[in-house]
Protein backbone atom coordinates (compact mmCIF):
# COMPACT_ATOMS: atom_id res chain seq x y z
CA UNK A 1 0.00 0.00 0.00
CA UNK A 2 2.88 2.35 0.82
CA UNK A 3 4.42 1.67 -2.59
CA UNK A 4 1.10 2.33 -4.31
CA UNK A 5 0.60 5.54 -2.32
CA UNK A 6 4.11 6.80 -3.12
CA UNK A 7 3.71 6.00 -6.81
CA UNK A 8 0.29 7.60 -6.89
CA UNK A 9 1.69 10.75 -5.29
CA UNK A 10 4.52 10.79 -7.83
CA UNK A 11 1.99 10.53 -10.68
CA UNK A 12 -0.06 13.41 -9.22
CA UNK A 13 3.02 15.63 -8.92
CA UNK A 14 4.18 14.84 -12.48
CA UNK A 15 3.76 17.52 -15.13
CA UNK A 16 0.63 17.56 -17.26
CA UNK A 17 2.51 16.08 -20.20
CA UNK A 18 4.30 13.30 -18.34
CA UNK A 19 3.46 9.67 -19.02
CA UNK A 20 2.76 8.93 -15.33
CA UNK A 21 0.09 11.64 -15.34
CA UNK A 22 -2.04 10.02 -18.04
CA UNK A 23 -2.45 6.53 -16.58
CA UNK A 24 -6.21 5.94 -16.55
CA UNK A 25 -8.03 6.09 -13.24
CA UNK A 26 -10.77 3.68 -12.14
CA UNK A 27 -13.99 4.26 -14.07
CA UNK A 28 -12.33 5.57 -17.25
CA UNK A 29 -14.13 4.68 -20.48
CA UNK A 30 -11.74 3.37 -23.14
CA UNK A 31 -14.08 4.60 -25.90
CA UNK A 32 -12.88 8.13 -25.14
CA UNK A 33 -9.45 7.34 -26.58
CA UNK A 34 -10.36 6.80 -30.29
CA UNK A 35 -11.99 10.26 -30.61
CA UNK A 36 -8.83 11.78 -29.12
CA UNK A 37 -6.77 10.01 -31.78
CA UNK A 38 -9.20 11.08 -34.51
CA UNK A 39 -9.00 14.71 -33.38
CA UNK A 40 -5.28 14.65 -34.17
CA UNK A 41 -5.44 12.54 -37.33
CA UNK A 42 -8.24 14.56 -38.92
CA UNK A 43 -6.07 17.67 -38.55
CA UNK A 44 -2.77 16.32 -39.83
CA UNK A 45 -4.61 14.48 -42.62
CA UNK A 46 -5.02 17.87 -44.32
CA UNK A 47 -1.54 17.15 -45.71
CA UNK A 48 -3.33 15.13 -48.42
CA UNK A 49 -5.40 18.19 -49.34
CA UNK A 50 -2.70 20.88 -49.46
CA UNK A 51 -2.84 20.96 -53.26
CA UNK A 52 -5.98 23.08 -52.87
CA UNK A 53 -3.60 26.00 -52.18
CA UNK A 54 -1.31 25.57 -55.20
CA UNK A 55 -3.30 27.41 -57.88
CA UNK A 56 -4.24 30.38 -55.63
CA UNK A 57 -0.60 30.68 -54.51
CA UNK A 58 0.56 30.59 -58.13
CA UNK A 59 -1.46 33.81 -58.57
CA UNK A 60 -0.43 35.43 -55.26
CA UNK A 61 1.04 38.50 -56.99
CA UNK A 62 -1.78 40.21 -58.93
CA UNK A 63 -1.35 41.72 -62.36
CA UNK A 64 0.50 40.72 -65.50
CA UNK A 65 3.40 38.32 -65.20
CA UNK A 66 6.90 39.82 -65.16
CA UNK A 67 8.70 38.65 -68.35
CA UNK A 68 11.94 38.26 -66.35
CA UNK A 69 10.29 35.47 -64.33
CA UNK A 70 10.11 33.16 -67.32
CA UNK A 71 12.41 30.20 -66.94
CA UNK A 72 13.65 31.12 -63.44
CA UNK A 73 15.62 28.47 -61.59
CA UNK A 74 14.37 26.70 -58.49
CA UNK A 75 16.90 28.62 -56.39
CA UNK A 76 15.52 31.90 -57.73
CA UNK A 77 11.96 30.73 -57.05
CA UNK A 78 12.87 30.06 -53.41
CA UNK A 79 13.90 33.67 -52.74
CA UNK A 80 12.07 35.81 -55.30
CA UNK A 81 9.61 38.43 -54.04
CA UNK A 82 8.51 39.64 -57.48
CA UNK A 83 7.62 36.47 -59.38
CA UNK A 84 4.63 34.20 -58.87
CA UNK A 85 5.49 30.69 -57.77
CA UNK A 86 5.13 27.71 -60.11
CA UNK A 87 2.85 24.87 -59.06
CA UNK A 88 5.75 22.42 -59.47
CA UNK A 89 7.85 24.41 -56.97
CA UNK A 90 4.97 24.52 -54.48
CA UNK A 91 4.44 20.78 -54.96
CA UNK A 92 7.76 20.08 -53.24
CA UNK A 93 5.98 20.87 -49.95
CA UNK A 94 3.83 17.77 -50.55
CA UNK A 95 6.97 15.67 -51.05
CA UNK A 96 8.53 17.11 -47.89
CA UNK A 97 5.39 16.22 -45.92
CA UNK A 98 5.70 12.51 -46.48
CA UNK A 99 9.48 12.25 -46.46
CA UNK A 100 9.59 14.06 -43.09
CA UNK A 101 6.60 12.04 -41.84
CA UNK A 102 8.45 8.77 -42.41
CA UNK A 103 11.78 10.07 -41.12
CA UNK A 104 10.42 11.71 -37.96
CA UNK A 105 8.28 8.69 -37.12
CA UNK A 106 11.35 6.47 -37.46
CA UNK A 107 13.68 8.78 -35.51
CA UNK A 108 11.37 9.71 -32.63
CA UNK A 109 9.23 6.58 -32.34
CA UNK A 110 11.35 5.31 -29.43
CA UNK A 111 11.06 8.67 -27.68
CA UNK A 112 7.26 8.47 -28.05
CA UNK A 113 7.14 5.10 -26.32
CA UNK A 114 9.20 6.56 -23.46
CA UNK A 115 7.25 9.79 -22.89
CA UNK A 116 3.75 8.63 -23.85
CA UNK A 117 1.17 9.77 -26.40
CA UNK A 118 0.15 13.03 -24.69
CA UNK A 119 3.56 14.68 -24.92
CA UNK A 120 4.00 13.37 -28.49
CA UNK A 121 0.55 14.71 -29.43
CA UNK A 122 1.38 18.08 -27.84
CA UNK A 123 4.65 18.38 -29.78
CA UNK A 124 2.86 17.26 -32.95
CA UNK A 125 0.28 20.05 -32.55
CA UNK A 126 2.99 22.64 -31.97
CA UNK A 127 4.96 21.49 -35.03
CA UNK A 128 2.02 21.05 -37.42
CA UNK A 129 0.20 24.25 -36.49
CA UNK A 130 3.42 26.21 -35.91
CA UNK A 131 4.67 25.08 -39.31
CA UNK A 132 1.48 26.33 -40.95
CA UNK A 133 1.95 29.71 -39.21
CA UNK A 134 5.52 29.91 -40.52
CA UNK A 135 4.13 29.09 -43.98
CA UNK A 136 1.63 31.95 -43.54
CA UNK A 137 4.56 34.29 -42.90
CA UNK A 138 6.16 32.90 -46.05
CA UNK A 139 3.06 33.82 -48.05
CA UNK A 140 2.88 37.30 -46.47
CA UNK A 141 6.54 38.03 -47.28
CA UNK A 142 6.42 35.98 -50.52
CA UNK A 143 9.29 33.71 -49.50
CA UNK A 144 8.92 30.17 -50.83
CA UNK A 145 11.83 28.85 -48.75
CA UNK A 146 9.91 29.85 -45.64
CA UNK A 147 6.91 27.85 -46.80
CA UNK A 148 9.12 24.83 -47.46
CA UNK A 149 10.69 25.06 -44.00
CA UNK A 150 7.43 25.86 -42.21
CA UNK A 151 4.81 23.60 -43.74
CA UNK A 152 7.16 21.02 -45.28
CA UNK A 153 9.86 20.47 -42.65
CA UNK A 154 8.41 21.63 -39.32
CA UNK A 155 4.90 20.54 -40.32
CA UNK A 156 6.25 17.23 -41.64
CA UNK A 157 7.81 16.46 -38.26
CA UNK A 158 4.42 17.16 -36.68
CA UNK A 159 2.83 14.76 -39.17
CA UNK A 160 5.13 11.90 -38.18
CA UNK A 161 4.67 12.35 -34.43
CA UNK A 162 0.93 12.85 -34.75
CA UNK A 163 0.49 9.86 -37.03
CA UNK A 164 2.10 7.33 -34.68
CA UNK A 165 1.05 8.94 -31.38
CA UNK A 166 -2.11 6.82 -30.84
CA UNK A 167 -1.03 3.49 -32.34
CA UNK A 168 0.52 1.77 -29.32
CA UNK A 169 -2.09 3.25 -26.96
CA UNK A 170 -5.09 2.07 -28.96
CA UNK A 171 -3.69 -1.42 -29.38
CA UNK A 172 -3.24 -1.67 -25.61
CA UNK A 173 -6.75 -0.35 -24.91
CA UNK A 174 -8.34 -2.73 -27.41
CA UNK A 175 -6.47 -6.06 -27.16
CA UNK A 176 -9.75 -7.69 -28.17
CA UNK A 177 -10.08 -5.54 -31.34
CA UNK A 178 -6.62 -4.43 -32.40
CA UNK A 179 -7.43 -3.95 -36.07
CA UNK A 180 -10.64 -2.02 -35.45
CA UNK A 181 -8.94 0.29 -32.95
CA UNK A 182 -6.10 1.33 -35.25
CA UNK A 183 -8.52 1.49 -38.18
CA UNK A 184 -10.63 4.07 -36.35
CA UNK A 185 -7.68 6.40 -35.84
CA UNK A 186 -5.90 5.96 -39.16
CA UNK A 187 -9.22 6.44 -40.93
CA UNK A 188 -8.96 10.03 -39.71
CA UNK A 189 -5.70 10.62 -41.56
CA UNK A 190 -7.36 9.58 -44.80
CA UNK A 191 -10.36 11.78 -44.02
CA UNK A 192 -8.44 14.91 -43.08
CA UNK A 193 -8.36 16.31 -46.61
CA UNK A 194 -12.04 15.49 -47.07
CA UNK A 195 -12.79 18.07 -44.36
CA UNK A 196 -9.81 20.39 -44.73
CA UNK A 197 -9.89 20.97 -48.50
CA UNK A 198 -13.50 22.26 -48.68
CA UNK A 199 -12.94 24.22 -45.45
CA UNK A 200 -9.87 25.85 -47.00
CA UNK A 201 -11.87 26.78 -50.09
CA UNK A 202 -14.57 28.38 -47.95
CA UNK A 203 -12.00 30.35 -45.96
CA UNK A 204 -10.04 31.50 -49.03
CA UNK A 205 -13.24 32.76 -50.64
CA UNK A 206 -14.09 34.60 -47.41
CA UNK A 207 -10.67 36.25 -47.02
CA UNK A 208 -9.72 37.01 -50.63
CA UNK A 209 -9.63 40.62 -51.83
CA UNK A 210 -8.47 42.46 -54.93
CA UNK A 211 -4.90 42.35 -53.66
CA UNK A 212 -4.87 39.04 -51.76
CA UNK A 213 -5.85 35.47 -52.66
CA UNK A 214 -6.68 34.85 -48.99
CA UNK A 215 -4.17 32.03 -48.41
CA UNK A 216 -2.14 33.43 -45.52
CA UNK A 217 -5.30 34.37 -43.64
CA UNK A 218 -6.65 30.85 -44.26
CA UNK A 219 -3.40 29.36 -42.95
CA UNK A 220 -3.71 31.32 -39.72
CA UNK A 221 -7.39 30.43 -39.25
CA UNK A 222 -6.80 26.73 -39.94
CA UNK A 223 -3.73 26.63 -37.67
CA UNK A 224 -5.85 28.05 -34.83
CA UNK A 225 -8.69 25.57 -35.45
CA UNK A 226 -6.33 22.63 -35.75
CA UNK A 227 -4.38 23.62 -32.63
CA UNK A 228 -7.58 23.56 -30.54
CA UNK A 229 -8.61 20.16 -31.89
CA UNK A 230 -5.15 18.63 -31.57
CA UNK A 231 -4.69 19.88 -28.02
CA UNK A 232 -8.07 18.40 -27.15
CA UNK A 233 -6.89 15.11 -28.62
CA UNK A 234 -3.50 15.18 -26.87
CA UNK A 235 -5.03 15.91 -23.46
CA UNK A 236 -7.72 13.30 -24.09
CA UNK A 237 -5.15 10.50 -24.32
CA UNK A 238 -4.97 8.01 -21.46
CA UNK A 239 -2.93 4.83 -21.23
CA UNK A 240 -4.07 1.67 -19.43
CA UNK A 241 -2.15 0.33 -16.43
CA UNK A 242 0.32 -2.45 -17.21
CA UNK A 243 -1.39 -5.80 -17.41
CA UNK A 244 -4.89 -4.31 -17.80
CA UNK A 245 -7.52 -6.28 -19.71
CA UNK A 246 -11.10 -5.40 -20.61
CA UNK A 247 -13.58 -6.55 -18.00
CA UNK A 248 -14.78 -10.07 -18.70
CA UNK A 249 -12.26 -10.62 -21.51
CA UNK A 250 -9.49 -13.18 -21.44
CA UNK A 251 -7.11 -13.76 -24.32
CA UNK A 252 -8.52 -16.66 -26.34
CA UNK A 253 -6.38 -19.70 -26.81
CA UNK A 254 -4.71 -18.68 -30.05
CA UNK A 255 -5.23 -20.98 -32.98
CA UNK A 256 -2.50 -19.12 -34.81
CA UNK A 257 1.19 -18.99 -33.97
CA UNK A 258 1.21 -15.64 -35.83
CA UNK A 259 0.00 -13.83 -32.70
CA UNK A 260 2.57 -13.61 -29.93
CA UNK A 261 1.99 -12.87 -26.26
CA UNK A 262 5.61 -11.77 -25.82
CA UNK A 263 7.45 -8.57 -26.73
CA UNK A 264 10.42 -7.63 -28.93
CA UNK A 265 12.61 -4.67 -27.96
CA UNK A 266 12.84 -1.77 -30.38
CA UNK A 267 16.61 -2.26 -30.67
CA UNK A 268 16.08 -5.77 -32.10
CA UNK A 269 12.99 -5.43 -34.32
CA UNK A 270 14.82 -4.17 -37.41
CA UNK A 271 17.35 -7.02 -37.09
CA UNK A 272 14.70 -9.61 -37.94
CA UNK A 273 13.79 -10.66 -41.47
CA UNK A 274 10.11 -10.41 -40.48
CA UNK A 275 10.46 -6.62 -40.09
CA UNK A 276 11.84 -6.24 -43.60
CA UNK A 277 9.30 -8.63 -45.12
CA UNK A 278 6.46 -6.59 -43.58
CA UNK A 279 8.29 -3.45 -44.76
CA UNK A 280 8.16 -4.84 -48.30
CA UNK A 281 4.50 -5.82 -47.88
CA UNK A 282 3.55 -2.25 -46.95
CA UNK A 283 5.82 -0.62 -49.52
CA UNK A 284 4.50 -2.67 -52.46
CA UNK A 285 0.85 -2.33 -51.46
CA UNK A 286 1.22 1.43 -51.04
CA UNK A 287 3.32 1.90 -54.20
CA UNK A 288 0.57 0.39 -56.34
CA UNK A 289 -2.20 2.36 -54.63
CA UNK A 290 -0.43 5.70 -54.51
CA UNK A 291 0.34 5.40 -58.20
CA UNK A 292 -3.40 5.17 -58.90
CA UNK A 293 -4.14 8.16 -56.68
CA UNK A 294 -1.63 10.25 -58.61
CA UNK A 295 -3.07 9.40 -62.04
CA UNK A 296 -6.77 8.93 -61.17
CA UNK A 297 -8.05 12.12 -62.83
CA UNK A 298 -6.10 11.98 -66.13
CA UNK A 299 -6.62 8.23 -66.36
CA UNK A 300 -10.42 8.49 -66.29
CA UNK A 301 -10.42 11.41 -68.73
CA UNK A 302 -8.13 9.79 -71.28
CA UNK A 303 -9.70 6.32 -71.10
CA UNK A 304 -13.37 7.28 -71.31
CA UNK A 305 -13.03 10.73 -72.94
CA UNK A 306 -16.23 11.73 -74.74
CA UNK A 307 -18.30 8.89 -73.29
CA UNK A 308 -18.23 10.76 -69.96
CA UNK A 309 -20.42 13.46 -71.51
CA UNK A 310 -22.54 11.30 -73.83
CA UNK A 311 -20.17 11.28 -76.82
CA UNK A 312 -18.97 7.66 -76.90
CA UNK A 313 -17.25 7.92 -80.28
CA UNK A 314 -15.19 11.01 -79.47
CA UNK A 315 -11.58 10.37 -78.39
CA UNK A 316 -9.79 12.56 -75.87
CA UNK A 317 -7.71 14.33 -78.54
CA UNK A 318 -10.91 15.28 -80.40
CA UNK A 319 -12.51 17.11 -77.49
CA UNK A 320 -12.55 20.91 -77.49
CA UNK A 321 -11.53 23.04 -74.49
CA UNK A 322 -15.07 23.31 -73.14
CA UNK A 323 -15.65 19.56 -73.34
CA UNK A 324 -12.32 18.87 -71.63
CA UNK A 325 -13.38 21.19 -68.82
CA UNK A 326 -16.59 19.20 -68.46
CA UNK A 327 -14.84 15.84 -68.20
CA UNK A 328 -12.25 17.33 -65.82
CA UNK A 329 -15.08 18.17 -63.42
CA UNK A 330 -16.37 14.61 -63.69
CA UNK A 331 -12.86 13.25 -63.08
CA UNK A 332 -12.68 15.38 -59.92
CA UNK A 333 -15.79 13.55 -58.74
CA UNK A 334 -14.00 10.26 -59.44
CA UNK A 335 -11.06 11.38 -57.31
CA UNK A 336 -13.44 12.33 -54.49
CA UNK A 337 -15.17 8.96 -54.69
CA UNK A 338 -11.83 7.17 -54.46
CA UNK A 339 -11.04 9.16 -51.32
CA UNK A 340 -14.22 7.82 -49.71
CA UNK A 341 -13.21 4.24 -50.56
CA UNK A 342 -9.76 4.99 -49.14
CA UNK A 343 -11.25 6.23 -45.86
CA UNK A 344 -13.86 3.50 -45.54
CA UNK A 345 -11.30 0.81 -46.33
CA UNK A 346 -9.15 1.91 -43.42
CA UNK A 347 -11.88 1.06 -40.94
CA UNK A 348 -13.61 -1.85 -42.70
CA UNK A 349 -10.53 -3.86 -43.70
CA UNK A 350 -8.75 -3.27 -40.38
CA UNK A 351 -11.86 -4.42 -38.50
CA UNK A 352 -12.16 -7.50 -40.74
CA UNK A 353 -8.54 -8.33 -40.01
CA UNK A 354 -9.57 -9.10 -36.40
CA UNK A 355 -11.58 -12.00 -37.84
CA UNK A 356 -9.50 -12.97 -40.87
CA UNK A 357 -6.07 -12.51 -39.32
CA UNK A 358 -3.56 -9.95 -40.51
CA UNK A 359 -1.64 -12.21 -42.89
CA UNK A 360 -4.85 -13.44 -44.54
CA UNK A 361 -6.07 -9.86 -44.88
CA UNK A 362 -2.93 -8.97 -46.83
CA UNK A 363 -3.33 -12.12 -48.91
CA UNK A 364 -6.77 -10.74 -49.82
CA UNK A 365 -5.31 -7.33 -50.69
CA UNK A 366 -2.71 -8.80 -53.01
CA UNK A 367 -4.77 -11.53 -54.70
CA UNK A 368 -7.83 -9.35 -55.24
CA UNK A 369 -5.62 -6.43 -56.28
CA UNK A 370 -3.78 -8.53 -58.87
CA UNK A 371 -7.12 -9.66 -60.35
CA UNK A 372 -8.52 -6.11 -60.45
CA UNK A 373 -5.39 -4.56 -62.00
CA UNK A 374 -5.15 -7.36 -64.56
CA UNK A 375 -8.80 -6.98 -65.61
CA UNK A 376 -8.84 -3.15 -65.56
CA UNK A 377 -7.62 -2.88 -69.20
CA UNK A 378 -10.45 -5.19 -70.30
CA UNK A 379 -13.01 -3.08 -68.43
CA UNK A 380 -11.54 0.04 -70.04
CA UNK A 381 -11.70 -1.47 -73.55
CA UNK A 382 -15.30 -2.52 -72.95
CA UNK A 383 -16.11 1.06 -71.97
CA UNK A 384 -17.79 -0.15 -68.77
CA UNK A 385 -17.46 2.96 -66.65
CA UNK A 386 -19.39 1.61 -63.65
CA UNK A 387 -17.31 -1.55 -63.23
CA UNK A 388 -14.10 0.38 -63.87
CA UNK A 389 -14.92 2.88 -61.11
CA UNK A 390 -15.94 0.07 -58.75
CA UNK A 391 -12.70 -1.84 -59.42
CA UNK A 392 -10.57 1.16 -58.56
CA UNK A 393 -12.73 1.98 -55.57
CA UNK A 394 -11.98 -1.50 -54.18
CA UNK A 395 -8.27 -1.05 -54.99
CA UNK A 396 -8.20 2.23 -53.05
CA UNK A 397 -10.09 0.67 -50.14
CA UNK A 398 -7.29 -1.89 -49.89
CA UNK A 399 -4.67 0.86 -50.14
CA UNK A 400 -6.23 2.54 -47.09
CA UNK A 401 -6.83 -0.80 -45.41
CA UNK A 402 -3.14 -1.61 -45.73
CA UNK A 403 -2.19 1.44 -43.68
CA UNK A 404 -4.72 0.65 -40.97
CA UNK A 405 -3.96 -3.07 -40.72
CA UNK A 406 -0.17 -2.80 -40.53
CA UNK A 407 0.06 -1.64 -36.87
CA UNK A 408 -1.99 -4.65 -35.73
CA UNK A 409 0.18 -6.93 -37.94
CA UNK A 410 3.26 -5.58 -36.17
CA UNK A 411 1.65 -6.08 -32.74
CA UNK A 412 0.86 -9.69 -33.64
CA UNK A 413 4.47 -10.40 -34.64
CA UNK A 414 6.49 -8.17 -32.29
CA UNK A 415 4.16 -7.71 -29.30
CA UNK A 416 2.72 -4.44 -28.00
CA UNK A 417 5.46 -2.98 -25.79
CA UNK A 418 7.27 -1.10 -28.59
CA UNK A 419 4.72 -1.38 -31.40
CA UNK A 420 4.37 2.39 -31.82
CA UNK A 421 8.10 2.87 -32.29
CA UNK A 422 8.42 -0.17 -34.57
CA UNK A 423 5.52 1.18 -36.62
CA UNK A 424 7.35 4.50 -36.86
CA UNK A 425 10.39 2.83 -38.35
CA UNK A 426 8.25 0.83 -40.75
CA UNK A 427 6.77 4.05 -42.14
CA UNK A 428 10.00 4.54 -44.09
CA UNK A 429 8.28 2.08 -46.45
CA UNK A 430 5.61 4.73 -47.03
CA UNK A 431 8.22 7.38 -47.81
CA UNK A 432 9.82 4.98 -50.29
CA UNK A 433 6.49 4.10 -51.88
CA UNK A 434 5.65 7.79 -52.22
CA UNK A 435 8.60 8.06 -54.60
CA UNK A 436 8.46 4.65 -56.32
CA UNK A 437 4.72 4.51 -57.12
CA UNK A 438 4.26 7.88 -58.86
CA UNK A 439 7.64 7.67 -60.62
CA UNK A 440 6.88 4.21 -62.06
CA UNK A 441 3.41 5.22 -63.21
CA UNK A 442 4.42 8.58 -64.66
CA UNK A 443 7.46 7.27 -66.54
CA UNK A 444 5.52 4.37 -68.04
CA UNK A 445 2.87 6.80 -69.25
CA UNK A 446 5.49 9.15 -70.73
CA UNK A 447 7.22 6.22 -72.45
CA UNK A 448 3.93 5.14 -73.99
CA UNK A 449 3.23 8.66 -75.28
CA UNK A 450 6.78 8.89 -76.69
CA UNK A 451 6.13 5.58 -78.50
CA UNK A 452 3.13 7.15 -80.21
CA UNK A 453 0.31 5.67 -78.11
CA UNK A 454 -2.68 8.02 -78.23
CA UNK A 455 -4.65 8.90 -75.06
CA UNK A 456 -7.07 6.05 -74.43
CA UNK A 457 -7.25 2.61 -72.79
CA UNK A 458 -4.02 1.44 -74.47
CA UNK A 459 -2.08 4.23 -72.75
CA UNK A 460 -2.58 2.59 -69.34
CA UNK A 461 -2.59 -1.14 -70.21
CA UNK A 462 1.10 -1.61 -69.51
CA UNK A 463 0.82 0.39 -66.30
CA UNK A 464 -1.92 -1.87 -64.96
CA UNK A 465 0.08 -5.02 -65.63
CA UNK A 466 3.20 -3.59 -63.96
CA UNK A 467 1.20 -2.57 -60.87
CA UNK A 468 -0.22 -6.10 -60.79
CA UNK A 469 3.35 -7.39 -60.93
CA UNK A 470 4.27 -5.24 -57.91
CA UNK A 471 1.43 -6.86 -55.99
CA UNK A 472 2.73 -10.31 -56.97
CA UNK A 473 6.00 -9.39 -55.24
CA UNK A 474 4.03 -8.22 -52.22
CA UNK A 475 2.14 -11.51 -52.16
CA UNK A 476 5.43 -13.42 -52.08
CA UNK A 477 6.80 -11.24 -49.26
CA UNK A 478 3.64 -11.73 -47.21
CA UNK A 479 3.79 -15.52 -47.68
CA UNK A 480 7.32 -15.55 -46.22
CA UNK A 481 6.32 -13.86 -42.92
CA UNK A 482 6.72 -16.40 -40.11
CA UNK A 483 6.52 -16.23 -36.29
CA UNK A 484 9.67 -14.98 -34.61
CA UNK A 485 12.13 -17.30 -32.90
CA UNK A 486 12.19 -17.13 -29.10
CA UNK A 487 15.65 -15.54 -29.08
CA UNK A 488 14.17 -12.21 -30.23
CA UNK A 489 11.75 -11.78 -27.32
CA UNK A 490 12.53 -9.93 -24.11
CA UNK A 491 12.59 -11.78 -20.81
CA UNK A 492 9.69 -11.39 -18.38
CA UNK A 493 11.98 -9.47 -16.04
CA UNK A 494 12.93 -6.96 -18.74
CA UNK A 495 9.27 -6.43 -19.68
CA UNK A 496 8.34 -5.97 -16.02
CA UNK A 497 11.08 -3.38 -15.62
CA UNK A 498 9.85 -1.42 -18.64
CA UNK A 499 6.26 -1.53 -17.38
CA UNK A 500 7.16 -0.64 -13.77
CA UNK A 501 6.02 2.98 -13.94
CA UNK A 502 2.53 2.20 -15.18
CA UNK A 503 2.22 -0.85 -12.94
CA UNK A 504 3.35 0.85 -9.74
CA UNK A 505 0.92 3.72 -9.97
CA UNK A 506 -1.97 1.29 -9.95
CA UNK A 507 -0.68 -1.44 -7.68
CA UNK A 508 -3.39 -3.76 -6.48
CA UNK A 509 -5.54 -6.56 -7.80
CA UNK A 510 -6.23 -6.21 -11.53
CA UNK A 511 -9.89 -6.95 -11.09
CA UNK A 512 -10.36 -4.05 -8.67
CA UNK A 513 -9.18 -1.45 -11.18
CA UNK A 514 -12.67 -0.82 -12.43
CA UNK A 515 -12.19 -0.09 -16.14
CA UNK A 516 -14.56 -2.28 -18.11
CA UNK A 517 -15.15 -2.59 -21.82
CA UNK A 518 -16.89 0.76 -21.70
CA UNK A 519 -19.71 1.96 -23.87
CA UNK A 520 -21.37 5.06 -25.18
CA UNK A 521 -21.81 7.12 -22.05
CA UNK A 522 -22.85 10.76 -22.41
CA UNK A 523 -19.20 11.81 -22.22
CA UNK A 524 -18.17 9.33 -24.92
CA UNK A 525 -21.09 10.35 -27.14
CA UNK A 526 -20.05 14.01 -26.86
CA UNK A 527 -16.42 13.19 -27.70
CA UNK A 528 -17.51 11.23 -30.76
CA UNK A 529 -19.85 14.04 -31.85
CA UNK A 530 -16.97 16.54 -31.80
CA UNK A 531 -15.05 14.52 -34.39
CA UNK A 532 -18.05 12.87 -36.06
CA UNK A 533 -19.90 16.01 -37.15
CA UNK A 534 -16.96 17.39 -39.19
CA UNK A 535 -16.50 13.93 -40.75
CA UNK A 536 -20.17 13.73 -41.75
CA UNK A 537 -19.92 17.19 -43.30
CA UNK A 538 -16.81 16.19 -45.25
CA UNK A 539 -18.46 12.99 -46.51
CA UNK A 540 -21.53 14.94 -47.62
CA UNK A 541 -19.44 17.49 -49.55
CA UNK A 542 -17.43 14.71 -51.20
CA UNK A 543 -20.51 12.73 -52.15
CA UNK A 544 -22.10 15.80 -53.74
CA UNK A 545 -19.02 16.40 -55.88
CA UNK A 546 -18.72 12.73 -56.88
CA UNK A 547 -22.37 12.37 -57.95
CA UNK A 548 -21.54 14.28 -61.13
CA UNK A 549 -19.62 11.16 -62.22
CA UNK A 550 -22.90 9.34 -62.73
CA UNK A 551 -25.00 12.34 -63.63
Amino acid sequence: MAIAGTAGGRAESAGLLEKERIIAKPGFNRWLVPPAALAIHLCIGMAYGFSVFWLPLSRAIPGAADPSCTGMSLLTALVTTSCNWRVADLGWIYTLFFVLLGCSAAIWGGWLEKVGPRKAGFVSACCWCGGILVAAMGVMTHQLWMMWVGAGVIGGIGLGLGYISPVSTLIKWFPDRRGMATGMAIMGFGGGAMIGAPLANLLMNFFKTDVSVGVWQTFIAMAAIYFCFMMGGAFGYRIPPAGWRPEGWTPPASKSTMITTKHVHLRDAHKTKQFWLIWAVLCLNVSAGIGVIGMASPMLQEIFAGSLIGLPDVAFAQLDAGQKAQIAAIAAGFTGLLSLFNIGGRFVWASLSDKLGRKNTYYTFFILGIILYATAPTLANLGNKGLFVLAFGIILSMYGGGFATIPAYLADIFGTQFVGAIHGRLLTAWATAGIVGPVVVNYIREAQIAAGVAPGPALYTGTMYILAGMLVLGLIANSLVRPLADKWFMSDAEVASLQAKTAAANAGPTGSFGIGKGGFSAQAALAWAVVGIPMIWGIWVTLKSSLVLFG
